[in-house]
């Protein structure tokens, strides 16, 4: 049965989702990597197609902007469509000097100061783990494909543009990096990991590093779409 926010039908989607953020990315991963990929949703633009690698089933589908589309989406996804895996792969900016333009980071755990959780359940924490068993799988897969990972925290913000005075004695970015040990920041993995916690699923993260904070440095609207294809193959290794 259909959702509001998505016109798929029990069956049409794979028990192994990656989700972006951007739409057209999960456009452009069907497109270029999956054998017969089939659009099962366009509802609100909101991309979604099923095909398969390497003879495996898979889905890719856009999640949006922020913890509350991504929360909709995943929350979905694994209670009216029988999906047992999300990988978000999405960009992030990077904290700290050793994530330059492209790098890929694999997830271990995302702390927010958003109140998603608890809201949604009555979790209070700050902090929330990407799925153990999972997460393995991708570090293996990226040890398969030789691409370089680099693991770590990452910092789920319910904001993308500050104003000056929410900056204190010293730079927002330097205080996560420093006191509570974020490589870079995001906007959705905090609320996928709690997600997948409370319906007995599991969900991981994949990021590409798309901004560097520590010296500014971006990528380009299309680099973003297209470019960050070494988190797809990883995150498709582990089919």
């Amino acid at each position: 049965m259909s959702t509001p926010h998505n016109s798929a039908e029990k069956g049409d989607i794979a028990k192994t989702v990656l989700m972006p953020g951007d739409p057209l990315r999960a456009k452009f991963i069907a497109e270029n990597f999956l054998d017969n990929p089939r659009l099962f949703n366009e509802v609100r633009g909101m991309l979604g197609y099923t095909g398969t690698y390497k003879g495996k089933p898979v889905s890719v589908m856009g999640s949006g902007m922020g913890q509350p589309s991504i929360g909709i989406y995943s929350y979905e996804l694994f209670t009216e469509y029988d999906v047992d895996n999300i990988i978000r792969v999405g960009s992030c900016g990077a904290y700290d000097e050793k994530l330059d333009l492209f790098d890929v980071m694999l997830v271990t755990d995302a702390y927010s100061d958003a109140t998603y959780a608890k809201m949604q359940s009555g979790f209070d924490g700050k902090i929330l783990t990407a799925s153990p068993e999972l997460t393995e799988k991708l570090r293996q897969s990226a040890k398969n494909l030789n691409i370089t990972v680099f693991e770590g925290r990452t910092y789920s913000s319910d904001v993308f543009y500050y104003e000056p005075d929410a900056e204190g004695e010293r730079p927002l970015w330097e205080v996560l990096l420093a006191d509570h040990h974020c490589l870079g920041v995001e906007m959705e993995s905090f609320a996928l990991f709690h997600n997948a916690k409370i319906t007995g699923k599991q969900g991981a993260c994949l990021l590409t590093v798309s901004d560097t904070i520590y010296e500014y440095k971006e990528t380009t609207a299309e680099q973003r779409e297209k470019s960050f294809t070494n988190m797809m193959e990883i995150a498709l290794g582990i089919l």
